[in-house]
């Protein structure tokens, strides 16, 4: 292992500790019982709080996972607040995250397997953006592609038919209607 990646393995995990510091904290305040696990995953430190008292931390997930995300940007601030540099550490609560992850990939894959019988694009519903990258992840893992089109909290993930697709539909439709501003008919 090369120094410069041992020295960002070594920033992630502190990252880690900094976090389970942070939430150690938190779990006595709201006097919730709870272990926290620490670990580096696809170049970020991830956390995850577990207990064996299930539905012990619900409130910690939150509906649809908001009380999880916002727990997660907190934890990042007070990882930064240490570090002085932004984090994009991973929280997670109980498995949400990750039950929710096995999902979104089916929910992409059925997509997928419906974009293949029609040839038409299809548009997921909104997600955050820990959902729709799993979803990208999926659509390119199965050798198609994917944008994400709208503006939050209504950010959506679109599986095209080819590369590109959505964009040279946009295109055309913005070239036809100059055309017709122009007076040029089809």
């Amino acid at each position: 292992m090369s120094e410069d990646t041992k020295a960002k393995l070594t920033r992630l995990e502190e990252e880690g500790e900094f976090a389970a510091d942070y939430l150690e904290e938190l779990l006595d305040i709201a006097d919730l019982g709870g272990d926290i696990e620490i670990d580096v995953e696809n170049g970020r430190a991830s956390v995850e709080i577990v207990s064996e008292d299930e539905g012990g931390l619900d409130r910690l997930v939150g509906d649809d996972g908001e009380v999880l995300d916002a727990l997660q940007e907190l934890t990042r601030l007070a990882v930064q607040t240490e570090t002085g540099e932004r984090s994009r550490l991973m929280l997670d609560i109980a498995g949400f995250r990750a039950e929710r992850k096995e999902e979104l990939q089916e929910l992409t894959l059925e997509a997928i397997a419906r974009l293949r019988a029609t040839g038409e694009e299809q548009k997921l519903e909104p997600m955050n953006p820990f959902e729709r990258k799993v979803c990208h992840d999926v659509v390119a893992a199965e050798g198609l592609f994917s944008e994400s089109k709208g503006a939050e909290p209504h950010r959506r993930v679109v599986i095209l038919v080819s590369e590109g697709s959505g964009e040279a539909v946009a295109d055309a439709a913005a070239e036809a209607a100059e055309a017709s501003e122009d007076g040029v008919e089809d």
